[in-house]
């Protein structure tokens, strides 16, 4: 059993169930990150390539990962609650804008084998490869597994576990190539790749993105989730409280401290990690960790309702 507090803290503390519902301000936070981002667009249209990277890996990419957190959150119809799913559906879409490549249909689609069977052999496409895990072994190939964490990231699933393709994929991929053609028609060609190198750039070597290992590698043995309660939650939707995300998948981002606060006893002696970039290094460094830090189980595949 992964979790105890689950069933614990919200048997004892039933004022927890109040705080699941919808986000009021998630879709207006997310709003304005996708305007931000097409005006920032328009405003590197004319630098130079250099400050086109310099910008997409400390600014852009920073909101670009934020927005895949914020599509997380919106996954778990926390934007217009669940009598609204297409709505929630539809405005990941919008989410996925400044991202510059279709990922929130997809992402909605295998996240929910994330949480029903986490670790589970062939379901949970989190979980490295064997290929991953036998080559990316030592501190150069993991610092080059952290580059490529992207691809794998995208491509995992495609091996793992592939899914047919459905509508909503399709509708996300043609609306977004469709944004794309028009910002290059408007601006060029840099603008698109100020966005989509800023998304790859800060899904790999980037104090982010220390959320990937942070979250689900056993640094400790017998502990498989852990949390980050640091500054970086501010940009992320609070992703780094992630055992109480998984406790309580419909409490949205912006709640899951008050989660804590209310079961501190189940909470505060847990082992948790105090800095991504620490995540990053000891991942890089210690031998004893590495992709293949993971638990893996098998699971019985649930019947679709």
């Amino acid at each position: 059993m992964r979790f105890f507090s689950a069933f614990f803290s919200s048997a004892k503390y039933p004022e927890i169930k109040t705080l699941m519902g919808p986000d009021p301000h998630l879709k207006w936070i997310v709003s304005g990150m996708v305007f931000m981002q097409f005006l920032a667009c328009y405003l590197v249209k004319d630098l130079s390539w250099k400050w086109i990277f310099f910008w997409a890996y400390g600014f852009g990419g920073c909101i670009n990962h934020s927005l895949t957190l914020a599509i997380h959150d919106i996954s778990h119809n926390v934007a217009f609650g669940n009598k609204q799913a297409k709505w929630n559906r539809w405005f990941a879409v919008f989410a996925n804008l400044p991202i510059g490549i279709p990922y929130s249909a997809s992402f909605k689609k295998y996240h929910i084998d994330h949480h029903r069977y986490l670790g589970g052999d062939s379901l949970d496409v989190d979980i490295p490869t064997d290929f991953e895990g036998w080559f990316f072994c030592t501190p150069l190939r993991k610092l080059l597994w952290l580059f490529l964490q992207p691809l794998f990231y995208s491509l995992r699933p495609l091996y793992v576990n592939p899914k047919a393709i459905t509508r909503m994929e399709i509708f996300n991929a043609l609306v977004q190539f469709s944004i794309d053609l028009i910002i290059y028609y408007l601006w060029g060609l840099k603008p698109i790749i100020y966005l989509i190198a800023g998304t790859i750039l800060c899904m790999g070597v980037h104090p982010i993105s220390g959320h990937f290992i942070a979250e689900h590698y056993m640094f400790l043995k017998g502990y498989e989730t852990y949390s980050y309660y640091g500054p970086l939650n501010w940009l992320t939707f609070n992703v780094g409280y992630h055992m109480e995300h998984h406790d309580f998948p419909s409490i949205p981002g912006c709640r899951l401290p008050m989660v804590k606060k209310i079961a501190a006893e189940y909470y505060d002696n847990l082992p948790h990690h105090q800095s991504w970039i620490r995540v990053l290094w000891d991942f890089v460094f210690d031998d004893a960790i590495g992709p293949y830090s993971r638990v893996k189980r098998l699971c019985k595949l649930a019947k679709e309702s």
